[in-house]
């Protein structure tokens, strides 16, 4: 019986993990450094007055990763912004395995592309620690939103976190899978 491997995760086995392991001398191939999961989160600050976004805002979620989604709550209450803790303000999604390299892929190589004027994603934008994130501005970039059904236009953030040590090596490593980081 065989065993399903999305197209990205056998790439990087065959060709990114070899080129890694000459880029920068691992002496063990442990140290290659992987994608380890993928966040996508989304804040709907108007769920407070109208909980039809969060769930539409959930159910895209839902219907972007094949995964189901989780609303987060505030963690503190803000009375300028009429928000109670506890309230739910909200989604997140946490994709692992091959829910994870299927999202990578669909991401690089057809939501990004639908982007309007696209030149690239920001290549600073890594945290120290290996980790990229990035913000999108419209859902509406994945073939999966139809646009007729949406509630409104809505951003989400995506971060995805590399078992790399350094900027550097998470850089090569996202460049060699594909990423369009701009010049």
């Amino acid at each position: 019986m065989a065993v399903y491997v999305p197209t990205v995760k056998q790439f990087y086995r065959d060709k990114v993990a070899k080129e890694l392991m000459e880029e920068f001398g691992y002496s063990s191939p442990m140290q290659i450094p992987g994608l380890e999961k993928i966040i996508l989160s989304v804040g709907c600050g108007d769920a407070i007055a109208n909980k039809k976004f969060l769930e539409s805002a959930v159910h895209e979620l839902e219907l972007m990763t094949g995964q189901k989604a989780v609303k987060t709550k505030a963690r503190k209450s803000i009375s300028n912004f009429k928000l109670r803790e506890g309230q739910e303000v909200g989604a997140k999604v946490t994709l692992r395995g091959a829910y994870m390299w299927e999202f990578f892929e669909r991401f690089t190589c057809v939501a990004l592309p639908r982007v309007k004027d696209f030149r690239g994603t920001n290549p600073n934008a890594f945290d120290g620690n290996g980790n990229y994130s990035l913000g999108i501005t419209e859902q509406i970039i994945f073939p999966e939103i139809d646009y007729d059904k949406i509630e409104r236009v809505s951003g989400l953030n995506i971060a995805i976190v590399t078992t790399a040590k350094t900027d550097q090596e998470a850089k090569s490593l996202l460049q060699k899978l594909g990423m369009p980081f701009s010049k």
